[in-house]
């Protein structure tokens, strides 16, 4: 190697070479800067939530939540394609020369991009429309997929939805494949409880029995809180030659709708128990 060439080359490392890493560093800051950003927004979201006497959050926390970490995400991306162009013209490339390169792969790489639009429109609608948030129980129907995802919203960008299902499991869900969301926790809940009883049974007074487990059920020091309202009998759901199914509601809290079903289902059996009606199954 030529003194000319050493020469040419330290000269490169020390303005061009110094400019790339510098970027590349402030890059990898400037990503810490900003998740360490979203990280004290969220946390202070779920201190208020926490701090508060609230049950559960609201709806202005979990979009918040959620916005928080997609606009986190489009800014980042942004960055990153900004560094990269950066980095590419001071190895010496030139970009307007690539424009047409750049075309044509476009063009070619456009059908298998596809998915990858789809799935930042889809991700864009469901923000803006408030469809859920952070923390939210869902019910999702995934195209191709012979179950629906279901479970809580722990993260949510452009791109995918990240769910945790009651087992434990993380389900990343691509938003372009949503077809229906279901909300359990929006606003309010409802948990619906069918009794099994015989055909046989005093209709009228399996009904005081159950109108009586909700007015005590609703003066209840740990349940009145998770209630909206006092539940309700809403009679004869099913009828079959042996059996019929009364249907009990009560309106909950978003996403205590299971904590309530599970301690009426068991005032109730306890309650029929008692008066000798047994539950059928």
């Amino acid at each position: 190697m030529s003194l000319a060439t050493t020469s040419e080359t330290t000269n490169w490392l020390r303005s061009n070479g110094l400019e790339i890493v510098l970027l590349i560093l402030g890059a990898m800051l400037f990503s810490r800067f900003a998740t360490f950003t979203r990280d004290r927004i969220t946390r202070k979201i779920d201190e208020g939530f926490r701090g508060g006497d609230a049950l559960v959050r609201s709806e202005a926390a979990k979009h918040r939540h959620a916005l928080a970490q997609v606009v986190t995400w489009v800014v980042l991306t942004i960055a990153y394609v900004l560094v990269g162009m950066e980095v590419l013209r001071r190895l010496g490339f030139a970009l307007g020369g690539l424009v047409a390169p750049a075309a044509v792969l476009g063009a070619a790489l456009g059908f298998g991009a596809q998915r990858i639009v789809q799935d930042i429109l889809a991700g864009f609608f469901l923000i803006t429309e408030r469809q859920y948030g952070f923390g939210d129980v869902v019910r999702i129907a995934v195209t191709g997929a012979a179950e629906m995802a279901e479970g809580t919203v722990e993260d949510v960008t452009l791109r995918i939805t990240t769910l945790r299902n009651s087992d434990g499991e993380v389900i990343s869900v691509p938003n372009g494949q949503i077809v229906k969301v279901t909300n359990l926790s929006k606003d309010w809940a409802r948990a619906a409880i069918d009794v099994p009883v015989a055909a046989t049974a005093d209709i009228t007074r399996v009904n005081e029995i159950l109108h009586e487990v909700g007015t005590k059920a609703y003066e209840d020091s740990r349940l009145k809180p998770l209630l909206l309202d006092e539940p309700t009998v809403m009679g004869v759901e099913d009828l079959t030659v042996d059996q019929m199914n009364i249907r009990m509601v009560a309106r909950t809290l978003p996403g205590k709708q299971f904590e309530v079903g599970r301690e009426l289902r068991v005032r109730v059996a306890a309650a029929l128990r008692r008066e000798g009606i047994s539950e059928t199954t």
